[in-house]
């Protein structure tokens, strides 16, 4: 099976202290610039009303990039929304180089006082396509060896875990964890 619609979450250090508010101008700025290679950029949207939810999105054509906290796991999101051709490692790379560059733009940002930046460890893995990756143990079973490859490559063969999302009304989700830190330039090198 092929993976479409890959969803790549860092998790944030210290969430606590982060305010969203001060996203909003620099996504704009992200706009005005088009600061993400090879994507389009649109508009801004605000829903840090939302408790648990999906915080400040920068909507894109191919993808939209967010500073989420569904799950009440503040994080750097990227959500591919366009078809990437290639295999399954192809895809999750892609998905993964752009939450990475996001995370790295958004820990330089100096109007965000290093408030935003990546634990080093936590990375969530969405399938936003319930049609090709329906939450179940089928769908675990079928990309276990793709997730494993992944992370190996990721994290250049230093351990790490993966868990499963198991409710089905939720996206199928991997739940990586290093067992170390890493900073966000060594895991960019590791998928170049």
């Amino acid at each position: 099976m092929q993976l479409q619609h890959v969803n790549v979450k860092l998790l944030v250090q210290n969430p606590g202290g982060a305010s969203l508010e001060p996203l909003i101008p620099v996504f704009h700025g992200w706009i005005e610039n088009q600061d993400a290679k090879d994507e389009l950029l649109i508009d801004v949207a605000d829903y840090s009303h939302v408790p648990a939810g999906p915080g400040i999105v920068l909507i894109g054509h191919e993808g939209n990039y967010s500073v989420d906290n569904s799950g009440n796991r503040l994080g750097v999101r990227y959500n591919r929304k366009a078809a990437v051709d290639g295999s399954n490692q192809d895809r999750l790379s892609q998905a993964a180089r752009e939450a990475l560059a996001a995370c790295r733009r958004l820990e330089a940002e100096p109007r965000l006082d290093g408030k935003f930046r990546f634990n080093g460890q936590d990375i969530e893995i969405f399938i936003n396509d319930r049609l090709i990756a329906p939450n179940n143990a089928a769908t675990r079973e079928a990309f276990d060896a793709d997730f494993h490859d992944f992370s190996r490559k990721l994290f250049r063969g230093k351990e790490y875990s993966i868990s499963y999302g198991e409710d089905p009304r939720s996206l199928f989700t991997a739940f990586v964890k290093a067992a170390r830190p890493f900073a966000v330039t060594d895991l960019i090198e590791a998928l170049a």
